[in-house]
């Protein structure tokens, strides 16, 4: 017993120091963790992009009603855009400055690309509407007449629906009107509306040569679904916390 060392255990104060040092494993950043999940607004955006698919499906639209029905959608967006821009960042007196000039002009360069891109909508799937192809003959009248008549009064509110879920939600819910970048805002939806209906126009052109089968139409929601929901999720991304422009910076 004599030779046997005993065992010395730490005192009270060295064990604290013992667990102090430990190392706990790496957890992911709670922004990481956040910006895996998907915000409600993108259930919403599926849901109103699942419309069209019951349209095929149960009332036979045909290509003109699903690329005039996102030809809409352009036109919802545009219409939030300008309110994010009037929104954005109240708090700072310079970027009130900035919006005299970037909304107006947002309005009316926006406003000539979608009213181009309505005509070819009208030109190349018109059919008996084909009239309205063209500079004269497209008008606002004719646009809401062709709603009407393809039955997509309540498909177009739902797509309104959606994003306005998104803005009041996301954008001021979410605060991200205090973050947001008056160029980012500006630019934004040319990059996803010109990607967005290059798709649509080109899966139209194909499914309408094809004599609109239902699967070709079929594919063409889903593609269009599909690069929505991840142009969605991006701009969540960049505008989300973390993202915009940093704090003390000018644009």
């Amino acid at each position: 017993m004599d030779n046997m060392q005993a065992v010395a255990w730490p005192r009270k104060g060295e064990a604290r120091n013992l667990v102090g040092t430990m190392t706990l494993p790496p957890q992911e950043p709670q922004d990481l963790q956040q910006s895996r999940r998907w915000p409600p607004s993108a259930v919403f955006l599926i849901l109103a992009n699942a419309v069209p698919l019951i349209g095929v499906l149960l009332h036979h639209w045909t290509v003109f009603a699903i690329v005039l029905l996102y030809w809409c959608e352009n036109v919802i967006v545009g219409g939030f855009n300008v309110l994010r821009m009037v929104w954005a960042r109240p708090q700072d007196g310079v970027v009130w400055v900035g919006k005299a000039f970037v909304v107006p002009f947002f309005m009316f360069h926006y406003g000539m690309f979608t009213f181009v891109h309505g005509v070819f909508v009208f030109a190349l799937f018109g059919g008996g509407l084909a009239h309205a192809g063209s500079v004269t003959g497209f008008t606002a009248a004719a646009a809401l007449g062709a709603i009407r008549d393809s039955g997509l009064t309540w498909p177009v509110a739902g797509l309104l629906a959606s994003h306005a879920f998104s803005f009041f939600h996301n954008y001021l819910a979410g605060q991200e009107y205090r973050r947001a970048a008056l160029p980012l805002l500006m630019f934004q939806p040319y990059t996803r509306v010109m990607v967005l209906h290059v798709a649509v126009l080109v899966g139209g052109f194909l499914a309408q040569t094809l004599g609109s089968p239902v699967f070709a139409m079929l594919l063409l929601i889903v593609l269009k679904t599909a690069i929505d929901l991840r142009a969605h999720l991006a701009e969540r991304r960049k505008l989300g916390a973390g993202g915009g422009v940093p704090s003390g910076q000018r644009v």
